[in-house]
């Protein structure tokens, strides 16, 4: 008799998601930051050796790890032209009209040739809970030798450690706004929309807008 296969699920190292921040099966606690991004080509020599030194002081200062994650995603431009098609039929104007239309073959005839990218870039900040407790007693992944915790015992231990964690989000918002980035915390479904993402690289198309 053949085993039966594992749920995919089983696979997945994420437990839930929780007020924005992600629990994982080994007890770590997770936030995701949204950071802007600069462009350096467009800055002389002496301004991009300047912004790559305040970057490496910024990682340097640093006392836990931090994850940069970077994801490209296909443009659909698709709901784009169909609005370019509205006006075009709203158009009286014979000669917008000749421009809209030669506007929407080029878009066209350039996306079938080019794959347009989106990056976005973020920040994955992990908290790991201690393994020892201030008593002095096993981690809680051996608790249920013991007296199971409560509901209330479980929310206290997990806003506690939020707390902790927030203050490294703090710390990574802070240096990288002095290099002139703009930094967004997810939220709960954003991050869930970011996980979905990830674990189905399939799907890498993220609609154009206007």
């Amino acid at each position: 008799m053949a085993p039966s296969s594992s749920p995919t699920q089983q696979f997945v190292p994420v437990k839930e998601v929780r007020d924005g921040v992600v629990v994982l099966k080994d007890g770590t606690l997770a936030t995701v930051v949204l950071v802007s991004s600069i462009n350096l080509s467009l800055k002389s020599y002496d301004e991009q050796r300047a912004t790559l030194s305040q970057f490496q002081s910024f990682l340097n200062t640093l006392d836990f790890p931090i994850q940069i994650v970077i994801q490209s995603r296909r443009y659909d431009v698709r709901p784009y032209v169909l609005t370019l098609e509205k006006r075009l039929q709203a158009q009286t104007e014979p000669l917008l009209r000749v421009q809209t239309q030669e506007y929407i073959e080029f878009i066209r005839s350039f996306t079938e040739q080019v794959n347009i990218m989106r990056k976005s870039f973020f920040v994955v900040i992990p908290y790991n809970p201690p393994v020892l407790s201030q008593g002095g007693g096993l981690s809680k992944v051996f608790s249920f030798f013991g007296k199971k915790e409560t509901v209330l015992e479980q929310t206290a231990d997990f806003e506690e450690e939020r707390t902790q964690l927030e203050e490294r989000v703090g710390v990574i918002e802070q240096g990288l706004s002095r290099l002139g980035l703009r930094v967004a915390q997810l939220g709960t479904q954003e991050v869930i929309e970011l996980l979905y993402k990830t674990f189905n690289p399939g799907e890498t198309t993220s609609h154009a807008q206007e």
